[in-house]
């Protein structure tokens, strides 16, 4: 889903971060990491954070839960949506800004090391490999800016 419109009052607003590089072939890979509790596929997310921009809260939520840092790109390509399971057993709703994060360093330690598997993965492989169907279109469709590092 690119355009998420106006959030429905009921949802939680999160942001994420695409990390993403090009191999020596110049060839685009995206970093997926697996969820702590369903060990499921996803890219790193978490909630808005006070005194950050939500792209800044994408890089520390990519920092934390991939060990990655790079250059941020600081308009999101889009928005999807999910369900998140809390400990009570309940779903809240939930709307996620994507935002990508070209790589350029991945840390041997981070905080969240040792909690999730990372892999870095072909964008038609890692979309197939999310249960979110908005998250795969963002990630199959996905172009770095002609301008990017890599």
């Amino acid at each position: 889903m690119t355009g998420v419109g106006r959030t429905q009052e009921s949802e939680t607003r999160q942001v994420a971060a695409l990390p993403w590089r090009r191999t020596g072939a110049g060839v685009v890979e995206v970093l997926m990491i697996t969820s702590r509790e369903t060990r499921r596929w996803v890219i790193p997310k978490g909630g808005r954070m006070v005194g950050k921009t939500d792209a800044e809260a994408a890089a520390v939520e990519a920092y934390e839960e991939a060990g990655v840092q790079g250059v941020l790109q600081h308009d999101p390509i889009g928005h999807f949506r999910y369900d998140k399971r809390l400990r009570t057993g309940d779903d809240r709703p939930c709307v996620v800004a994507v935002y990508p994060l070209e790589v350029l360093i991945q840390l041997g330690g981070f905080p969240e090391q040792g909690q999730r598997d990372l892999r870095w993965m072909a964008p038609d492989v890692a979309a197939d490999s999310v249960h979110e169907a908005d998250l795969a279109e963002l990630i199959r469709t996905f172009e770095p800016a002609a301008d990017a590092t890599g």
